[in-house]
């Protein structure tokens, strides 16, 4: 049975009769807590079902404040409490979580980053492959992708908010060495790319970009930089970020 099974249909076995679970609590939930109220009315654990809901309220549009009072009042009516902490954070991330997706599809930038994500250094690549067809000149000559992988000790051992953190200050260092027009993107939890131009002194600038990294964001384990080429066809260049986007 799926898990927004409605209450109505549900039953509860009492001294090994089975009846209907009370009007009550068939009826009262706030909207789309029908799930958690009916977990909680079994004894059985709401946090799944906390996170669905956390999900499905960012996708409707609801605040995070509206989403914990519906939460409170769920757990006033089937236990005559206050939500645990387990619940309040299954549901919080989960908002957090699917409200943060939305936000990196419809901007170009990470909000607690600064960094350009994945899909905006897809749209400047392509960018630079319709302007290098229509002059004649190789994307390949003009560009390159300078990667920056950090150690995924030192990335996960503060958990998510230490992530972050510390993508953020990784990101800072890679401003000073590429302070121009340089993309600098998110590629995925422990690496970071830029797209910058194919100069003279870029392999300089990589070298100066791994040691202000090392000497400055201690990470637990060795950062690599390199210079990664960039294919001439459209499908060999979604291949390629397609790779660097996996660790």
């Amino acid at each position: 049975m799926g898990l927004f099974t409605t209450l109505s249909r549900r039953t509860a076995t009492t001294g090994g009769r089975s009846q209907e679970l009370p009007e009550c609590l068939r009826t009262g939930w706030p909207a789309r807590f029908d799930a958690v109220g009916e977990a909680l009315a079994a004894g059985s654990g709401a946090h799944a079902a906390c996170a669905v809901v956390g999900r499905e309220l960012a996708r409707d549009g609801v605040d995070l404040g509206e989403a914990l009072d519906g939460l409170r009042s769920t757990f006033a009516q089937a236990l005559d409490r206050e939500p645990d902490f387990a619940s309040t954070e299954a549901l919080s991330v989960a908002w957090s979580d699917e409200t943060l997706g939305y936000l990196h599809q419809v901007s170009c930038e990470n909000p607690l980053t600064g960094l350009a994500t994945l899909a905006h250094l897809r749209a400047r690549l392509a960018e630079l492959q319709r302007g290098a067809e229509a002059s004649g000149t190789p994307v390949t000559t003009g560009h390159a992708v300078v990667v920056i992988d950090l150690p995924r000790e030192g990335t996960q051992a503060d958990g998510e908010f230490g992530r972050v953190l510390m993508l953020a200050r990784v990101a800072d260092r890679a401003r000073l060495v590429f302070c121009g027009e340089e993309s600098i993107a998110e590629a995925s939890p422990s690496r970071l790319l830029v797209l910058a131009p194919r100069t003279d002194d870029l392999g300089l600038r990589v070298v100066v970009l791994r040691d202000l990294i090392t000497d400055t964001s201690p990470l637990g384990g060795a950062v690599r930089v390199w210079i990664e080429g960039l294919p001439s066809s459209h499908a060999a260049m979604a291949a390629l970020l397609d790779e660097l986007a996996r660790t």
